[in-house]
């Protein structure tokens, strides 16, 4: 079969030697498809080759994978256990015996592709985050815009900002989580927590079988962000239908939390599609922002007349509004914010609460430890008050451990905004630093679950040793789940004010065990279950949950 062939490639290959076979004719003549074949072959190696070179001398030839897309690129992303490309498995897969640093001895390396997608340097150290993530007006790096996209859908926000527009951001986030907040959290903690022990029926029986605990986890959360953070008093089943006919609010945001990824990552186009899914999709999209541009009008009101409540949203337009305020945000911004600390507080939350329960379950000395902790703190009657925060820290310490095992936030992306260097320090037992030149635009990616699985900074990090935490007023300088320096969560007592009241209530009324499947061993059960999902954040597969409730003074 012939085909026409464009002038330019014709004349090249009218300049090679003429083969047999069947032919192509073009303007510049015809030659064999074999050779039009091999030619574009030549042209796609010669492609590869220059960019590999390239992408080698970009890293300054870093020791690392070499592999034909980036894990960070569509095809990598797609194709993430494919044994000729290692996709975001690497991260996970890499952190059993801290692999891929012991095979190239550093614990920093490169992924150099020859196909698709930009070379990058990885690391899991910690002086080397410290270099690069403290902030564009620190250091010779800044978020990569790409990278912040996502994170874009419903407006400027904290953690998409970057350099002088974070700290205008900050300026009026900030102020919103206080004391107070976390005081409220921890009522409202509590409540909802008693609200899901009735409406799950779990009074009236001594065993519960859980098959998935993230549905409960993801609800409890939602349930909390919510209410100290919207001061919606939503309730733990959600009404049917809004007395209009159409879709609840609470409904609106289940829909968005829920199909988070379909709404940040589908082009606009695809959602407009005639598909029952995506329909739900955008009518909670238009539900929720009708309602959030309601609420800012509302609250602004509130504000003026002194009469504002406590929740993150309003204090959050409390700092907005302040007198003299020049750094104030718009409302797609003030949106903006809201969304993406209902998500980070909600998705993140529920993640590592789900993760806990399951390492608590499997790990029955250690959760009887907990128990016993909580027993000589509060008690076996008396309701666990916020002021017992700082007294329940090895209750604490279970969140901490957990989210150091599964952060999260696993990935932390920095670009280079001019030609600089980074100091790599040397393999544990050699002292002194190694100073590589880094090009700008070079793409530098934080592994958290490498950095957090660091036998540098952690003795046994494959085991679960709530321990490691017990005592710690604050979380100290190695644990980086929250981010480090000015860019640390600022959400982060919200999270484990929560996190501390629940496991707290939970663990004291019941015992918690693996739900096993017939002829299942526990150690069987924890291959299954502590295992990771990885996408958008890091958690534990479906995770299946007995809870036996305990005889009060008895531990």
């Amino acid at each position: 079969m012939a085909v026409d062939i464009p002038p330019i490639l014709a004349g090249l290959l009218a300049k090679l030697p003429s083969g047999s076979g069947r032919y192509v004719r073009g303007d510049q003549g015809s030659v064999s498809l074999s050779l039009v074949l091999v030619t574009v072959a030549v042209v796609l190696a010669t492609s590869s080759l220059v960019k590999f070179v390239r992408g080698l001398k970009a890293v300054n030839y870093m020791p690392g994978l070499r592999t034909p897309f980036s894990p960070f690129s569509l095809p990598g992303v797609l194709s993430p256990t494919a044994w000729w490309n290692p996709g975001l498995s690497f991260l996970w897969n890499g952190r059993k015996h801290h692999s891929l640093y012991k095979r190239f001895n550093s614990e920093t390396f490169s992924v150099t592709p020859w196909i698709a997608g930009a070379p990058l340097i990885v690391t899991s150290n910690l002086d080397v985050l410290r270099q690069i993530a403290f902030g564009s007006h620190r250091t010779d790096f800044a978020k990569p815009e790409e990278m912040s996209q996502a994170l874009l859908f419903w407006g400027q926000n904290l953690v998409a900002a970057d350099g002088d527009t974070w700290r205008t951001h900050r300026r009026v986030v900030g102020p919103a989580f206080n004391t107070k907040l976390y005081e409220d959290v921890w009522v409202k903690t509590a409540e909802i927590y008693a609200q899901m022990v009735e409406e799950e029926g779990w009074a009236s029986k001594d065993t519960i079988d859980v098959p998935v605990v993230q549905k409960l986890t993801f609800q409890f959360a939602l349930l909390v962000i919510s209410r100290c953070g919207f001061g919606l008093s939503f309730s733990w089943f959600e009404p049917p239908a809004a007395e209009n006919g159409g879709m609840t609010v609470q409904q609106a945001l289940r829909i968005i939390t829920d199909r988070n990824t379909a709404l940040v990552f589908l082009p606009k186009w695809v959602r407009k599609l005639p598909f029952k899914y995506l329909g739900e999709i955008e009518a909670a999209v238009d539900t929720m922002m009708t309602f959030m541009k309601e609420q800012i009008a509302r609250r602004r009101d509130s504000v003026k007349s002194n009469d504002a409540a406590s929740d993150a949203f309003t204090l959050m337009i409390k700092a907005n509004e302040a007198e003299g305020n020049k750094y104030a945000l718009d409302d797609s911004e003030l949106i903006g914010n809201v969304f993406i600390l209902l998500f980070a507080g909600h998705e993140t939350t529920a993640h590592t609460l789900a993760a806990s329960l399951a390492f608590l379950a499997c790990n029955p000395d250690i959760q009887q430890e907990i128990l016993d902790h909580i027993l000589q703190v509060v008690g076996w009657d008396r309701a666990p008050a916020f002021e017992d925060y700082a007294s329940l820290d090895k209750v604490l310490a279970v969140f901490l451990e957990t989210l150091r095992m599964f952060p999260s936030g696993y990935l932390m992306f920095r670009q280079a905004t001019k030609d600089t260097t980074i100091k790599l320090p040397r393999p544990v037992g050699e002292e002194g630093v190694d100073t590589i030149p880094v090009p700008k635009g070079t793409t530098m990616v934080v592994d958290v679950v490498g950095l957090e699985y660091n036998p540098r900074y952690y003795d046994e990090p494959e085991t679960f040793k709530p321990s490691r935490w017990y005592g710690a007023s604050k979380e100290g300088d190695n644990f980086t789940a929250f981010s480090v320096g000015p860019r640390e969560c600022v959400g982060r007592r919200f999270a484990t004010s929560e996190a501390v009241c629940f496991l707290t209530l939970l663990i004291r009324d019941y015992k918690l065990e693996p739900l096993l499947q017939k002829g299942e061993t526990v150690g069987q059960w924890k291959e299954r279950v502590l295992d990771a999902t990885l996408f958008i954040t890091l958690g534990v597969k479906d995770t299946p949950i007995r809870l036996v409730r305990r005889e009060k003074g008895r531990a």
